[in-house]
């Protein structure tokens, strides 16, 4: 059981961090780049994709997400001097001005409002600092290792940069929050409190390529150009992130081509029951898979798709447990992972709740 667990972490540490290989590479302006499959994570590409570096206004997307999932879209927001005084973009905020939430959400993603920023942060985080205390925290729990926020905008900063995989990272989270995706997609919006429309400034989703459907723009001096963009075309979505690309929009559009064109998207192994068997026991289990795999795959890499299963627990302690992981290899390299469940037995209720009692209570019927 050590033995199965050590060599597990150590294949996990792997996860996600190697780009398909085999097949040549598309040419990017960009110095950092990565491109990766929205639902296995998949890195299809890379370049320099884990070095920090200055991400300026790409970090509102970070903004945005712990905004919506604050549940107070539907508050209004005071908005205070301090926010009306943020440098850089702007939505023109007054101070004293109240607008909802969701419209700042709105001015932040399409127009890149800093002072929005700043008045979002205040009111979901009680203030600019306590906000940003919260991203920092999202941003580990997300995996996010060479990431460190110091304000909600992007300006330059000392203690402020990401890599192009972490925000890649971000952006895949994101999207899985179907109000950040009615968000992002947007191309123009009117708030109450504006007699004008808001156009998004994501040039490829406004007209520059049909299959975008989402993504954030950012500039500053030190960070030059960042990019963060979604795009989706038939059954695959693709994320990708440039940093300090001078012709960006370019850039996106030669990796999502070259994504699309090189991969589909291939069902590997099915939702529902399956059979395995314990290394040093021998035992056949029975476990769950609780969705299909689905992976995008060249067509020379599906006969280089291998799997292995590692069962940790054989008695599972409580009903639909995670009992162990499936990791799926292209040309021996670890490309996604999935949990394995325990089967959902008639009686195991019963079972269950006494499981549970037990381990907050520490009662023992038996004893």
């Amino acid at each position: 059981m050590r033995y199965a667990v050590i060599t597990l972490a150590c294949l996990i540490l792997g996860f996600f961090l190697y780009p398909a290989v085999g097949q040549a590479k598309p040419g990017v302006s960009a110095n950092n780049a990565v491109l990766i499959e929205q639902s296995s994570g998949r890195v299809l590409f890379e370049r320099q994709a884990h070095e920090e570096q200055p991400i300026a206004s790409i970090t509102k997307i970070m903004t945005a997400i712990i905004a919506i999932e604050s549940g107070k879209l539907e508050e209004t927001v005071t908005v205070s001097n301090r926010a009306v005084n943020a440098t850089g973009s702007s939505i023109y905020l007054e101070e004293g001005e109240q607008m909802p939430l969701k419209d700042l959400v709105y001015g932040l993603l399409l127009r890149s409002g800093n002072d929005a920023a700043v008045a979002i942060s205040e009111h979901v985080g009680g203030s600019k600092e306590g906000f940003v205390h919260l991203m920092n925290q999202k941003a580990q729990w997300l995996g996010m290792t060479n990431t460190s926020f110091e304000n909600p905008h992007g300006l330059d900063a000392d203690h402020h940069f990401s890599t192009a995989y972490d925000m890649a990272t971000l952006m895949r989270y994101a999207m899985d929050n179907e109000t950040f995706r009615q968000v992002t997609k947007t191309k123009n919006y009117k708030s109450e409190n504006r007699a004008y429309a808001w156009k998004n400034k994501h040039k490829l989703l406004t007209g520059m390529y049909e299959y975008t459907n989402g993504g954030k723009t950012g500039f500053t001096r030190i960070a030059g150009r960042t990019l963060v963009s979604s795009a989706q075309k038939g059954d695959m979505e693709l994320i990708a992130v440039t940093l300090n690309g001078p012709d960006d929009w370019q850039d996106h559009i030669g990796m999502f081509e070259w994504g699309f064109d090189n991969y589909d998207m291939t069902t590997i192994d099915q939702e529902g029951e399956n059979r395995y068997q314990m290394a040093k026991s021998g035992n056949q289990v029975t476990g769950y898979l609780h969705h299909d795999i689905t992976l995008p795959l060249q067509k020379n890499e599906q006969k280089q798709l291998e799997r292995q299963s590692f069962i940790l627990r054989e008695h599972p302690e409580t009903v639909e447990d995670v009992i162990g992981k499936t990791i799926y290899f292209v040309d021996a390299v670890p490309i996604t992972e999935t949990p394995i469940y325990s089967e959902r037995r008639e009686g195991d209720f019963l079972k269950n709740i006494i499981s549970v009692y037990q381990r907050f209570t520490g009662f023992d019927p038996n004893g």
